[in-house]
């Protein structure tokens, strides 16, 4: 067991049951390198998940104070959260199920109010933890368990969506960008508003069998490598490339959510006790 792990993880559920190959255990590395590169301690921050995959292998490590919510819930709490403790750094790991479709109506509201949540969504490009069944991230033209004649649905980048919400921070990247992930999780902790960090990745035994026709990890990295850099190491151009990096930076730019909540309430009361 690494130094971060020690310091932030509890020691008797590591590693997780996390499938192998699963990029779920790297990127959970990448969050703890960005969280004390922040020079946050393990008291300074409350971590949550949704359920699914990402939550099930990540949220009852942390040695901290932590919570699991519903299914699409979690930003719901989050939110109740960081009205009651603002002094707290609050960090959420959900799937792409998670924020773009059961969550979504909280992920829209979360990210105009401005409340200040990271959230890290994990995108596995579908329902996982579930048997494999498409998400709305899921890539045009892909097989899945739920769509043997491949996805016919338009998919849909959750970026998009809280950008045009009011997000103040905004990036994505892929399972193959270590130190391009710690950047952006480090410029999302020091936002003091809503951030997101969208990070893609196969899940090998599920997208990777149906839609790769492989659950070698290897290969499957490769896969979203060349997805990352849109050719493949011959040169030959992917059937779509994602545009990764820092999508959104409006970091600061407007009171976080529940600094506008205490000052409202000051008013409030300041009305109530001035005289008739």
């Amino acid at each position: 067991m690494n130094k971060l792990a020690k310091k932030y993880l509890r020691p008797e559920l590591v590693p997780t049951k996390a499938c192998q190959g699963c990029a779920i255990g790297s990127i959970e590395h990448w969050l703890l390198q960005a969280i004390d590169e922040s020079g946050l301690k393990l008291e300074d921050v409350i971590f949550g998940a949704g359920i699914g995959c990402v939550g099930r292998q990540t949220f009852a490590t942390w040695g901290g104070d932590n919570f699991g919510a519903t299914h699409g819930r979690a930003l719901a709490v989050a939110t109740g959260l960081k009205v009651a403790r603002p002094d707290k750094q609050i960090m959420l790991v959900v799937g792409d199920g998670d924020a773009s479709s059961i969550g979504a109506s909280h992920l829209v509201h979360a990210a105009r109010r401005n409340v200040g949540v990271t959230v890290i969504c994990e995108d596995n490009m579908g329902y996982e933890s579930t048997g494999g069944q498409f998400s709305p991230t899921t890539p045009e033209g892909y097989v899945t368990n739920s769509s043997p004649y491949g996805m016919v649905e338009q998919s849909f980048d959750p970026c998009d969506l809280v950008i045009a919400a009011g997000a103040t921070f905004v990036a994505e990247t892929t399972a193959v960008q270590w130190r391009q992930t710690v950047k952006v999780v480090k410029m999302a902790l020091a936002n003091d508003g809503f951030s997101f960090v969208h990070i893609r990745f196969p899940c090998v035994q599920n997208f990777g069998a149906s839609a790769l026709g492989s659950r070698d990890p290897l290969y499957n990295m490769e896969w979203i490598h060349d997805h990352t850099k849109g050719r493949t190491d011959d040169g030959e151009e992917t059937d779509f490339a994602w545009t990764t990096g820092i999508k959104h930076d409006a970091s600061n730019s407007r009171p976080e959510y529940s600094k506008v909540l205490r000052d409202l309430n000051t008013r409030v009361r300041a009305d109530m006790d001035a005289p008739a």
